[in-house]
Parts: C-alpha cells; sequence; structure tokens
C-alpha cells in the first residue's frame, strides 16, 4: 500500500466535506487502497501552521563542559527498513494505533520520485478539479510543453495565459504557475535547494509563491519529499481520523491536533496515514487486509 497521496490534489479545498481523492502522485505505488478523497488548499487560505521540528539530540562531551546539541538525523520514508522503525514506534507510543496498523498493511514507496518543480507545477493544476478533469488537463500541459522531463521554469515562462486558457487552465492557475516559474528564475527556489531544505524552511519557502498554501506544502512534503514528521493539522481527513480515534466530540482544532500527535514524532507523516485509512473505514476495523 502507497503512503502518497495524490500531489494533483494539493490544493482541492481543505475544509470542504467532498471526498474527491487528490490525484495520484507522481511516483505512486499501485493500491488498492487511494488516499481520503478529501482535502484542500483553496487559494493560500490556510493559517500559517509551522511544521514541528525534532527535538535536537543533547550529547555530552566527555572533556568539556558543555553541551553540543546535535539535530536527530531524519531518513526519508523510502529508505528500507524506515517504515517499520516507524511502526514500532507508533505502537509503543500511541496503544490506540496497534489496532490500526493491524488492519492495513503499512504504507510502501518507491525511492524515485518527480523532480520537485514537476510535482508543485502538477500540484497547482490540479487544485479543485474531478480526477479526470485535472488528468486532461496535466496530459494536455505536457505535452504543451514538449513531455514531462520538459516541464520546466523557463518552458512554463515561454506559455503565455491564452495558450494555457485553450488547454482549460484558468487564468487565476496560469499566473500560480507562472509565480513558481518565477521563483525559480529568480532563485528563490531551485530543485536542489527545495530537497536541501529543512520542514520549517519549506513552509516558509512554498507558500510564497501564490495558490501555495500550508496544506499544499504538507502534502509535497510526505508523498513527494517523503519527510517522515508531518502532521498535516488543517487536513480533513486526518483531523476526522484523529477525531474518531480518541473519541472527540468536535474535530480538532490545529493546537489539539499537535498536543494529540505529539508522541506520534517522529514519524507523524505514518500517523497521518493511518489516520485517513481510519477516516475512510468510519471508524470501523475488520480483520487485517489480504
Amino acid at each position: 500500500m502507497s503512503l502518497r497521496l495524490p500531489l494533483q490534489a494539493i490544493g482541492t479545498c481543505q475544509s470542504s466535506t467532498s471526498l474527491n481523492p487528490p490525484p495520484p502522485p507522481l511516483t505512486l505505488l499501485k493500491t488498492p487502497h487511494p488516499p481520503p478523497k478529501s482535502h484542500s488548499d483553496p487559494e493560500k487560505s490556510e493559517n500559517s501552521l509551522p511544521t514541528t521540528t525534532r527535538s535536537p539530540n543533547p550529547i555530552t562531551q566527555t572533556h568539556l563542559s558543555l553541551v553540543t546539541v546535535l539535530p536527530i538525523p531524519v531518513n526519508p520514508l523510502t529508505l528500507e527498513g524506515e517504515i517499520d522503525l516507524a511502526l514500532n514506534h507508533l505502537r509503543s507510543s500511541d496503544p490506540l494505533l496497534t489496532a490500526l496498523i493491524d488492519s492495513y498493511k503499512p504504507p510502501a514507496f518507491e525511492s524515485q520520485s518527480s523532480p520537485p518543480f514537476l510535482a508543485l507545477a502538477k500540484s497547482i493544476l490540479y487544485q479543485q478539479l474531478a480526477t479526470n478533469a485535472a488528468n486532461a488537463i496535466y496530459n494536455r500541459f505536457v505535452s504543451l510543453c514538449g513531455g514531462e522531463s520538459e516541464v520546466v521554469p523557463d518552458n512554463v515562462l515561454a506559455l503565455n495565459a491564452n495558450q494555457l486558457r485553450k488547454i482549460g487552465v484558468s487564468g487565476r492557475k496560469a499566473s500560480y504557475i507562472h509565480d513558481l516559474a518565477n521563483k525559480y528564475r529568480d532563485g528563490v527556489l531551485s530543485d536542489s535547494s527545495i530537497v536541501e531544505m529543512d520542514d520549517e524552511s519549506l513552509l516558509t519557502k512554498l507558500t510564497l509563491v501564490k495558490g501555495i498554501g500550508v496544506w499544499s506544502v504538507h502534502m509535497f512534503m510526505m508523498f513527494s519529499l517523503y519527510k517522515p514528521d508531518v502532521l498535516p493539522v488543517g487536513d480533513l481527513g486526518v483531523r476526522k481520523g484523529v477525531q474518531l480515534l480518541y473519541g472527540l466530540k468536535e474535530l480538532p482544532k490545529p493546537l489539539q491536533m499537535e498536543e494529540l500527535c505529539d508522541k506520534w514524532k517522529p514519524y507523524r507523516s505514518v500517523g497521518a496515514w493511518y489516520m485517513w485509512r481510519f477516516m475512510e473505514a468510519k471508524g470501523v476495523l475488520t480483520s487485517t487486509e489480504a
């Protein structure tokens, strides 16, 4: 089962109750259980929600009277054995997750991913569209650029709004895609810098792009960069899953989400994946999937 959510969904309406799944990620594994069908990033309407980073690991030096603080390594979820480490941690840190982990096959990832620019452009194109319509527009967009390998900032900037409108891209989305390409051209962003940024920097930099909000960045971090410790506190499916898991009367707000799921660190991405599964099952668990 793939843990990846469709990047095309990045931006479909996070507070919406419609359950249209985000389009398949650029390197999605085949799975009988698609990601949840409700999420959104309504034209950057989310409040700015910083991603919590891991606590540093203090190492006391034997011959020094000071403490050197070193960051805990953050391995991508594609690394061999990382999912097993995540599941063991979640079982021990939150017993309520044990039944969920026993009820679903663990998430799995492919090691290859598409370039960040392509993934982000695709996420913008898929915003607030039904999957079939979004697929058609994306395919025409790729063809206009000359293939997926040619979806690069210079080629995107060479397309004017009228050309994009003819293939079904709205004027607003055209401005978003051009803004993303301009950020690359001006050196504000690059594929290499995005891969190297920490979570907080990613949120800061990517939300500078028109049309990309916090929810979109969380999805990108989880399903394109495979970051292990992302908690999408604004995602409706994850919030519903947490509500069911802890028997809450109301949907948890962002601060409550942070508090309740703090014990899942440093594998909140995997915990969030199980919340989507739990939400889809409406809180009813069956035997382990075949």
